[in-house]
């Protein structure tokens, strides 16, 4: 990692073999998000998660997102989930309030129900920021990043859970 390098290294090890993972994703700005998506599916692949273990479903946009990743939570089909959105900065207080609304309803997901909730939501200026963060094979994606952060806190939680 250089030294501009932000990115979180690789745990060693690590491995989402087995692991049944959730991916809520909004509709709003569909382009982006379907580019996130497709970093989901590269990240989680190369970390063994078998793509019938996938459970993908849409919500009309980044608000919704929290109601989604507790339905799946709640579902017990899943050990991890992965919030995908696209909330890019417009000429009105909308941006704020959907980006922070979003962002805490995950966070109040994961830690109501102990599921780890994986926050891939872009919350961009402009649509060029949206790409940048969403780019192809090679690129930064957020939601290659995203799949890292679920695989890496589902085992987490399975190595810490209480014995049965």
């Amino acid at each position: 990692m250089t030294a501009g390098d932000k990115r979180a290294s690789l745990p060693p090890g690590l491995d989402g073999t087995g692991l049944r993972i959730g991916v809520v994703r909004a509709r709003w700005n569909a382009p982006i998000v379907g580019r996130l998506a497709e970093g989901v599916g590269r990240g989680l692949a190369g970390l063994g998660v078998d793509p019938a273990d996938v459970v993908d479903i849409t919500v009309p946009g980044s608000f919704e997102l929290p109601m989604g990743a507790r339905i799946l939570a709640a579902s017990g089909r899943v050990d991890a989930v992965i919030c995908l959105g696209s909330v890019i900065r417009g000429e009105t207080s909308h941006y704020d309030l959907v980006a922070g609304e979003a962002a805490a309803g995950i966070q109040q997901v994961q830690l109501a129900s102990g599921v780890p909730v994986a926050f891939g939501i872009l919350a961009t200026e402009d649509e060029a920021q949206a790409l940048a963060r969403s780019e192809p094979a090679g690129g930064q994606n957020v939601g290659e990043d995203a799949a890292v952060v679920a695989v890496e806190m589902a085992r987490l939680a399975q190595q810490l859970a209480p014995d049965p």
